[in-house]
């Protein structure tokens, strides 16, 4: 007897989900329903919910958190906001609850699974394939994108040290100069009314970094960071650094705590300052809090922007896995 595939709510899965996330390959804060459920009260309107939970009799193996639009079920969250994609599905359990995804989309009236952002060691990339050409399904498995990541020692002397030549000279050449420039502090936003004036400051300092970035925001996804992060303090997750320099503030950067790891979710900066390299140092200062939490990842996430190498990162990639009836 196959497993069996029902529509849920936020509200029916939460204590499931919750409970399954630490038994699973993909334990990221994307992946948690709050993250999730945030994005679906702002940008819900424009698609069709297919939350789905799969179990075998009385166990349950997993959820499929989905949505429907145009034909294509995806995840939940599109990658403007998300930097990785999964199934909340425990180890051991894999097989089964894929057959029974599959199960679904082929009675559906989705013509195709599109699973976007897919981290490299997902169980989805190893398996998922595999499952799906052996039941007829049309395969495609491609590369998405890099998200480079930093493997933290116990100290910030020996992550100095473990960086390459050049890249440790600048670094200390960069903060000797930041020195000469005045009195400048790093410290952290992430609870209180200290946090909404935080968030002020990362709003102008994102949009002055680049045009690009300025051309990001409408108020949807603005209201969607306020709420994200303002839900990510509540849970002492959020870690909103700012740097100061002679009591201006002139870069942000919003990194999220979650589990060993340290992602590094968005920033911005003052460009008039950029011949200090504020925004690279306060990313720099961020991992040195990271290594203070005794956290083992900073994840700089999806992107391969040179400061994050230059900060001793290397590729991880991520994946979009194309399923068609």
């Amino acid at each position: 007897m196959s497993a069996s595939v029902r529509a849920v709510s936020f509200e029916d899965a939460e204590a499931e989900w919750e409970a399954a996330l630490p038994r699973c390959a993909t334990d990221t804060v994307f992946v948690t329903p709050w993250w999730q459920k945030v994005w679906w009260h702002c940008f819900g309107t424009d698609y069709e919910l297919r939350l789905l939970a799969v179990s075998d009799g009385d166990t349950a193996l997993g959820l499929a958190p989905l949505v429907l639009r145009a034909g294509l079920l995806s995840f939940l969250g599109d990658t403007d906001l998300f930097d990785y994609h999964d199934f909340v599905v425990p180890r051991g359990n894999e097989e089964p609850f894929y057959e029974a995804v599959l199960d679904y989309l082929a009675g559906s009236d989705a013509v195709a699974l599109d699973l976007k952002s897919l981290p490299q060691d997902s169980p989805a990339v190893e398996l998922l394939p595999a499952v799906a050409e052996r039941r007829g399904f049309s395969v495609a498995l491609e590369r998405e994108d890099v998200a480079p990541v930093a493997e933290l020692p116990d100290t910030w002397d020996e992550y100095v040290a473990g960086l390459g030549k050049k890249n440790r000279h600048e670094l200390r050449r960069k903060f000797r100069r930041l020195d000469a420039a005045g009195q400048h502090t790093q410290y952290v936003c992430d609870t209180g009314r200290e946090l909404g004036r935080c968030l002020e400051d990362f709003f102008r300092l994102h949009r002055a970094s680049d045009p690009e970035k300025a051309a990001f925001w409408n108020p949807r996804r603005e209201r969607f960071f306020v709420d994200v992060l303002t839900e990510a303090a509540a849970r002492d997750t959020l870690r909103l650094a700012v740097l100061e320099l002679d009591g201006e503030r002139l870069a942000t950067c919003i990194s999220i705590d979650y589990g060993s790891v340290y992602l590094l979710y968005n920033s911005g900066y003052d460009p008039t300052y950029s011949r200090l390299s504020v925004g690279l140092l306060n990313k720099a200062l961020a991992i040195k809090g990271a290594i203070a939490s005794g956290r083992r990842t900073f994840d700089f996430l999806r992107g391969d922007e040179r400061y994050k190498y230059d900060l001793g990162a290397v590729d991880r990639w991520v994946y979009r896995l194309t399923i068609r009836r």
